[in-house]
């Protein structure tokens, strides 16, 4: 028995005619009358009672039909499913952000993706990029929104975007203001780098920032977060990083220029990951690459 014959019995019973069915499932009448003989063969009833103005279905008809109602529904159910999961519209994905340097647009990123697949079940991760990267590398996460300069050989990548580094100080700090910071005026500051063992990428990357500007100031371990933006209101240094997605009060954000950036990338495991896995890092990509709309800015832009 295959699903066409249940097609083929579902149509006739319902339309009381093999000539109307025929029309309806764009088969022959002499085709469809010898698939449904060798139907009520395989299941030893006859299903239908055949007249002059068409077919009535037996009680044996009439028990299959519910039975083959609910095994057709179940199968299209299936092959739904199955279409949903190779497209990436089903299953699961569990994503590592970065809470250090922050990617662009992350939030943008899972509104849309929850937007185009709202049945796929989302796990967000967020930490520091070393302990992200062992989770992904040990399968504990799909996919990881890092910095650039994290990702390993081993990873599978996609670039995202650049997000430019901003000056954070606290309002009673010499360097507040909301106007954009010149370079210059860092030489000789405290900059603060908060004590992270398992993301020493944030250091690198402010002395490879510094180094590039040609800026000398003092790099200062500082308390941990979120320990670090009390020193900050506390004016005790400033500290570089990436636009935060809300400010503490007291705290001041000045992009800094000339104008510099920190690239990141979504990672994966280089294998074959499931489709909702693809399909994420398919739309990380567009949202990343598709203008931002501005609802609000945290910086002041002059």
């Amino acid at each position: 028995m295959e699903l066409r014959h249940l097609r083929y019995f579902i149509a006739i019973a319902e339309e009381r005619n093999f000539t109307r069915a025929a029309e309806r499932l764009w088969v022959s009448q002499p085709g469809l009358s010898t698939q449904i003989r060798r139907l009520e063969a395989e299941l030893g009833v006859r299903l239908f009672e055949r007249h002059t103005r068409g077919v009535e279905l037996t009680s044996a008809g009439r028990l299959f039909l519910e039975r083959a109602r609910s095994a057709l529904a179940a199968s299209d159910l299936a092959s739904a499913v199955g279409h949903e999961l190779g497209e990436g519209r089903l299953g699961s994905v569990r994503v590592g952000v970065s809470t250090g340097l922050r990617p662009p647009r992350t939030s943008a990123i899972f509104y849309r993706f929850f937007q185009l697949s709202p049945r796929v079940e989302v796990t967000v991760i967020e930490g520091r990029n070393r302990a992200l990267l062992k989770d992904l590398e040990d399968g504990r996460l799909d996919v990881v929104l890092a910095p650039s300069l994290c990702a390993s050989a081993d990873l599978s990548r996609a670039f995202l975007g650049s997000e430019p580094w901003v000056v954070l100080t606290g309002a009673v700090h010499p360097l507040a203001g909301s106007s954009p910071l010149q370079a210059c005026e860092l030489v000789g500051s405290t900059i603060l780098v908060p004590a992270r063992r398992d993301d020493p990428g944030h250091e690198r990357a402010v002395q490879d920032l510094l180094r590039d500007l040609d800026i000398t100031a003092s790099l200062v371990r500082s308390a941990p977060d979120p320990a670090v933006y009390e020193q900050l209101a506390r004016g005790e240094g400033v500290l570089l990083s990436t636009s935060p997605q809300s400010l503490s009060a007291g705290i001041c954000a000045r992009r800094l220029e000339p104008r510099r950036a920190v690239p990141f990338s979504i990672l994966w495991r280089d294998e074959t990951p499931a489709p909702a896995v693809m399909e994420f890092v398919r739309v990380a990509q567009a949202t990343t690459a598709a203008p931002p709309v501005h609802l609000g800015r945290l910086l002041a832009v002059a």
